[in-house]
């Protein structure tokens, strides 16, 4: 049981969620964090959708055009078949020193044969459903706009007679057609000439962006569909959502529902330093950019930005909504850009140590990035010992989260190490002894001794996930005892059904009763680099299989049924999955190459 079967098409500025019968059921615009157009996701009635109604004997398919971020739907019955292609115009401008990313969504209709029958059900409901639609049907294009936002409007052309598309009247199909919903009254004339031009400059760039990518000789499909994914998440200013989606629940009727269309450190570092290891190097320049930007000059950090760098994302419940499957509230914003998280800024510090090892910008940009270094570490050194909210952005009391402590180490030891490329040894010898301090602290304090494993908190017995990550960015060896020790310890605490729990003691909304994506993605590469290679592979092809029909994974998973839950998709998952996959992939080269 998968109910999250949504295909994913944008542009970098913002994106459409399609259903499995082509159905557009949640798209904001003009960006990713504007107000929606469709939002039936989280209110059936109210929620607005645009899609194709077809008699019941229709078999309807959903496939990705090959290599690409173009959904194709496609129709098929004894009169006829016609085929649905969406995408958003993405492609180099004229001049090849931008991009052209309108807003807008083109539905290309391509007939196939005979003569298939549809009506189209266009019900926006624009500003996220707050007021009524007003709809203004002229000789060019069907124009709505919400009585509660009358500024931002919508202009729908199309080959087919506006009249019938807003009367619902059946239309036979006997050439092709296209739709096209824009934020913006067009200035040029739109017919299926340039809807042509459009879908194949977008076809193009989105060949060449997968072409530019490594190539792996296993599970280079999964691999490819996940950074294409992770690419739709990247705004054009280098800004990397964690999800397209807000207020999708944990767990269905849980109250656990948060906006993620917002720039996460954390996530965001990770997701790019992914693109940037499978030779994206382009999202990872404009990442760092993003990262000048914002911090240049201001230095109280938060975990968190809007995607243009904002600082205060206040958090409002829109009461009117019911919520995906009645799961309220449905929330814009999000509060938890007030937490102090110690461990945000070690995951940006392993990618900023990456952009000075591998592609530093010129002179001026190197140096403007030592001053987000310096500013950083200090801002680590200072806190480091204080509790804090942890890398679940638990709502409840501050603690001393084991693995925040050791993303502070992670912070200052690469620290050292770039200061040591930049000759400025004073800073590099002290930024270690402080890393020192850190790792011996931890194994001090995170260690148990009775359960023979490191703990959450420091004050604490319980288990959690990002206690694998300890492996990975350096803290401890692969062949450690106390981490294969812990591996155990966190999987027979949190492995549970064949998925994995973040962590399974009682935070400040109770019990949490749904699989973390990411985690058990985790627990695949600690299994292993400790040696259980033929677990850790199992177990991986078993969770590719909880993925949606076009291989999408949101942040969580049903224990139970396997049901797709949480905000979607999610950078996490997918940036997991990829590095996860990446491990197998290198492996069977190794094994090919030592093999006679």
């Amino acid at each position: 049981m998968n109910t999250l079967n949504y295909g994913i098409t944008g542009n970098c500025r913002t994106a459409a969620l399609i259903s499995e019968t082509g159905n557009i059921e949640w798209l904001c615009f003009p960006d990713f964090d504007s107000p929606s157009i469709f939002a039936s996701l989280l209110d059936r009635e109210k929620g607005g959708s645009f899609g194709f109604e077809v008699s019941d004997d229709y078999r309807i398919t959903q496939s990705y055009v090959p290599h690409t971020n173009i959904l194709s739907t496609q129709f098929s019955s004894r009169e006829g078949e016609f085929v649905v292609l969406d995408y958003m115009p993405c492609y180099r401008s004229k001049d090849g020193t931008g991009h052209y990313l309108p807003a807008e969504l083109y539905r290309y209709i391509h007939w196939l044969k005979g003569k298939p029958r549809f009506k189209v059900n266009y019900q926006p409901a624009p500003d996220y459903a707050r007021g009524k639609v007003i709809l203004n049907i002229t000789s060019q294009y069907i124009e709505t706009y919400c009585s509660s936002e009358n500024k931002d409007r919508q202009y729908l052309y199309a080959s087919l007679p506006l009249q019938d598309i807003a009367g619902k009247k059946e239309i036979i199909l006997e050439k092709d057609e296209f739709l096209l919903l824009s934020y913006n009254e067009k200035v040029i004339p739109i017919d299926i000439e340039r809807e042509k031009i459009e879908y194949c400059r977008t076809l193009v760039y989105w060949l060449n962006w997968t072409n530019r990518g490594k190539k792996y000789t296993l599970y280079n499909d999964v691999i490819e569909r996940s950074l294409l994914v992770l690419k739709l998440m990247s705004y054009y200013n280098g800004a990397v959502l964690a999800a397209i989606t807000t207020s999708l629940p944990e767990s269905v009727g849980d109250v656990r529902n948060w906006d993620y269309r917002f720039c996460w450190l954390r996530d965001a570092s990770m997701a790019i330093e992914t693109m940037f290891q499978t030779g994206h190097t382009g999202a990872a320049k404009r990442f760092m950019k993003f990262i000048q930007a914002t911090f240049v000059a201001k230095h109280d950090y938060q975990i968190m930005y809007g995607i243009r760098g904002e600082r205060k994302l206040t958090e409002v419940m829109l009461n009117h909504l019911s919520g995906y499957k009645n799961s309220v509230p449905v929330r814009i914003g999000n509060d938890a850009y007030h937490q102090k998280q110690n461990d945000s800024f070690g995951y940006l510090m392993d990618l900023i140590y990456q952009y000075y090892r591998l592609m530093p910008g010129t002179l001026d940009e190197i140096e403007d990035m030592w001053e987000v270094v310096k500013s950083i570490l200090a801002t680590v050194i200072e806190n480091w010992q204080k509790p804090d909210k942890g890398i679940w952005e638990i709502r409840g009391e501050k603690q001393h989260f084991v693995s925040s402590k050791i993303m502070c180490w992670v912070a200052l030891d690469r620290g050292a190490k770039i200061a040591g490329m930049l000759n400025k040894y004073n800073y590099s010898e002290r930024w270690q002894q402080e890393a020192d301090k850190i790792r011996k602290d931890v194994m001090q304090h995170g260690w148990n001794e009775k359960l023979q494993s490191f703990t959450q908190t420091y004050d604490n017995q319980a288990m959690d996930s990002s206690l694998l990550l300890m492996e990975p960015y350096g803290f401890i060896e692969a062949d450690d005892i106390r981490y294969h020790k812990t591996v155990e310890s966190v999987k027979n605490a949190l492995f549970h059904k064949g998925l994995m729990y973040r962590y399974n003691n009682e935070d400040d909304f109770g019990l949490p009763t749904s699989a973390f994506t990411i985690c058990t993605f985790w627990l695949v590469r600690a299994l292993f680099v400790t040696g259980k290679k033929e677990e850790a592979r199992c177990l991986f092809d078993e969770v590719l299989k909880y993925s949606n029909h076009l291989g999408l994974f949101s942040e969580d998973i049903d224990f139970d049924t396997k049901e797709q839950l949480g905000n979607f998709p999610q950078a996490y998952s997918h940036l997991a999955l990829v590095n996860t996959a990446i491990l197998f992939a290198e492996e069977e080269k190794r094994l090919a190459f030592i093999r006679p």
